[in-house]
């Protein structure tokens, strides 16, 4: 497609990326809670209150559970299907069981000593249901209920599963809505099925939901095509777009613009100029706001050889200490010349970063962009009546927002300025439902709401209504068009007579 920026190349399949290696980034799963970290060795993660090290996963594939054992270790833990002999044996209902806390003949201190010996959490759930006096009492659902409560509290498992567009939306849906504006993940889905989201599109994206949009839309598009980011602020936040893990191939076509020089794009003043006055390092930004690396290969060689030199010069330093001990004055040249690698590095960033922002501007001047997704905490009217200049015709627009006021404001005027049909404000209403022998029906717990969609369509505006000569035209045709039917009405009396 035209227009549409750099376009990489498929990427063959590499060996081994069903499996989990070094430095992947994965989500870790217990129950229904789910957290996104980076494998790294000998580092130590706490989930649900349990901590472990990642070293084991390495190697194993996606999707396998893990139980954690003594010293923090993850050892693969294999499933067993059988029922224990004690869920066979139930009561008819509870109305004899008392809640009394004395149906428990181990205390913690027994418990504890069991875990101290390096028991497992499945042997323990068993001591449990051995040493209970009323479970044989109680219900076959209730004997469940208490068997699966046990397990979560006892059984560390913990399964490892590949970040996707769901997982992640589900889990900051569930952990931080608020980063995220209180999308959930039906919406999301939305948003990417409205806004025609594919490989080879050139899309505009302007968002403040911690780069889950970006994400969402960077894994759909599968590195071909082009996503040009428009951020507020000192630089775009991209925390959840790193825990997809992408290939540095997918960040070739992936650029940025600064939201306050959007006007000055349409208005024809934009100039290189303009970019060169903003202070920011945008390696700082990056670490502060969790973003992806968008540097080539070249710049990272350069940046590994520079950590290496300390290493290496490490053994003169030792020789020389006694020397810089004497003599204050021997640290000046090495400060100043690290200032001056530091300068010089930051200069070299910020010039790589002018650099994207001219690629960007480039593209967004062509204004033949295939679609443009909103999803921000500010007000979408004037974010949308500005972006939609840089939109092709006949292409898809979504716009999401918590609440419905400003899209309905949004929506009247769009309807004033004309150049889009198909307007549709919508709103989805999910209720999830357990599915279960004779105890189907719908879960009692659900979220109030997941936000709003305005979505519609760019058209081409009437050239008709800027030229005057056309407009007489048209008048003139008005005029016949009521003149005809009242000199037929005259002549029906004189016919009668």
């Amino acid at each position: 497609m035209e227009g549409s920026g750099k376009q990489p190349g498929p990427q063959p399949p590499r060996p081994g990326d069903h499996c989990i290696r070094d430095g992947d980034f994965v989500v870790l799963k217990r129950e229904d809670v789910f957290k996104a970290v980076q494998v790294q060795r000998r580092k130590k993660v706490t989930f649900e209150k349990q901590w472990f090290y990642l070293d084991n996963v390495i190697g194993h594939s996606y999707g396998t559970t893990f139980e954690v054992t003594n010293g923090g270790s993850l050892q693969p833990k294999k499933r067993k299907e059988a029922p224990t002999s004690e869920t066979k044996e139930a009561g008819t209902d509870n109305r004899n069981i008392i809640d009394d806390g004395k149906s428990q003949k181990l205390t913690q201190d027994d418990i504890k000593a069991l875990k101290d010996k390096g028991i497992k959490g499945e042997e323990i759930v068993q001591q449990l249901i051995e040493n209970s006096t009323t479970f044989r009492d109680k219900t076959e659902f209730a004997q469940d209920k208490y068997i699966k409560k046990k397990k979560k509290k006892y059984e560390a498992i913990i399964t490892v599963v590949k970040p996707s567009t769901r997982i992640l939306s589900i889990m900051y849906y569930a952990r931080e809505p608020g980063k995220i504006n209180h999308m959930r993940y039906d919406t999301l889905a939305q948003m990417l099925t409205l806004g025609n989201i594919r490989a080879g599109n050139k899309m505009i994206v302007m968002e403040t939901c911690a780069g889950l949009v970006l994400g969402a839309m960077m894994e759909r598009m599968g590195g071909f095509g082009s996503i040009i980011q428009l951020y507020p602020g000192a630089g775009p936040v991209r925390a959840a777009t790193a825990c997809f893990g992408f290939p540095k191939s997918f960040l070739s076509g992936l650029y940025e613009f600064p939201l306050n020089k959007v006007d000055s794009l349409l208005n024809g003043t934009f100039c290189a100029e303009m970019l060169s006055s903003e202070p920011r390092d945008s390696a700082s930004a990056e670490e502060c706001n969790g973003a992806l690396e968008e540097k080539p290969t070249s710049e990272q060689e350069n940046e590994d050889s520079m950590a290496e030199v300390p290493e290496s010069n490490h053994p003169e330093e030792q020789e020389t200490m006694d020397i810089v001990l004497q003599d204050p004055e021997y640290k000046e040249p090495k400060e100043r010349e690290s200032k001056k690698d530091y300068i010089q590095e930051k200069q070299r960033r910020q010039e790589e970063q002018r650099k994207r922002h001219l690629e960007a501007a480039a593209l967004l001047s062509e204004r033949n962009a295939d679609g443009l997704i909103v999803a921000s905490r500010f007000h979408p009217t004037p974010l949308l009546l500005s972006l939609l200049d840089f939109v092709a015709p006949s292409r898809p627009f979504v716009v999401y927002c918590q609440y419905k006021e400003p899209l309905l404001e949004c929506y009247t005027k769009l309807r004033e300025r004309g150049g889009v049909i198909n307007l549709r404000l919508s709103e989805t209403w999910l209720r999830n439902y357990q599915v279960l022998p004779d105890r189907s029906h719908p879960k009692l717990l659900m979220s109030g709401g997941g936000g709003y969609l305005l979505s519609g369509f760019t058209v081409a505006t009437d050239n008709f209504k800027a030229d005057p000569s056309l407009k007489s035209n048209m008048s003139t045709l008005e005029v016949h068009k009521t003149q005809e039917p009242a000199a037929k009405k005259r002549k029906c009396p004189g016919s009668d007579s």
